[in-house]
């Protein structure tokens, strides 16, 4: 469904296309707040929150981006300000401390998500400003400059997390498998 008749359905009363726009984007929301906070009960919290704030704001949206990039910005501020208001570090320092199977078959399904959960393992990892943009550009494809809108991180700094995230987890991964041909 088009962005433009679900915000003017939601605008006009239809409470089931809010349950749509919901539907739509709790899996990005979620992600993006979960990658910020640990505590699984505020997370859901803040989660709840963050569409409550989209459905008080929806009349303010002005088609500037598209509704999942808006919507993940107020996911994200909703995240930092609950960090901020708990005196949790926000500042992320810069500190730097896929396998692709074509094949489709039961065995190479089971080792897709083996390998996915390590991977995911391997994420949850990363410095935070890593997790969350690897997470944003690779699961929810969001490019540079949604990201960068998103965030409100420069364009140049996504770019360079996204780099030494991947470097970081390639490293991981390759000691990983390493151990486990050894194994």
């Amino acid at each position: 469904m088009d962005d433009r008749i679900l915000i003017n359905q939601i605008l006009s009363g239809d409470k089931v296309a809010f349950k749509k726009l919901v539907q739509n984007n709790e899996r990005l929301v979620f992600h993006i707040v979960s990658k910020l906070v640990q505590n699984k009960s505020d997370v859901e919290d803040l989660c709840q929150d963050t569409f409550v704030k989209v459905y008080q704001k929806l009349s303010t949206f002005g088609y500037k981006s598209k509704l999942s990039t808006w919507i993940a910005t107020i996911a994200y501020n909703t995240g930092i300000n609950y960090l901020r208001s708990k005196k949790i570090n926000t500042e992320w320092d810069g500190a730097e401390t896929g396998v692709v199977i074509d094949v489709e078959t039961p065995s190479s399904i089971i080792e897709n998500k083996e390998i996915d959960q390590i991977v995911r393992k391997y994420v949850s990892q990363l410095p935070k400003q890593y997790q969350l943009i690897i997470s944003l550009y690779h699961l929810d494809e969001f490019s540079y400059s949604e990201i960068t809108e998103i965030t409100q991180i420069p364009e140049g700094t996504v770019k360079s997390y996204l780099f030494r995230g991947r470097k970081i987890l390639k490293e991981k991964l390759k000691v990983f498998y390493q151990n486990e041909v050894i194994k």
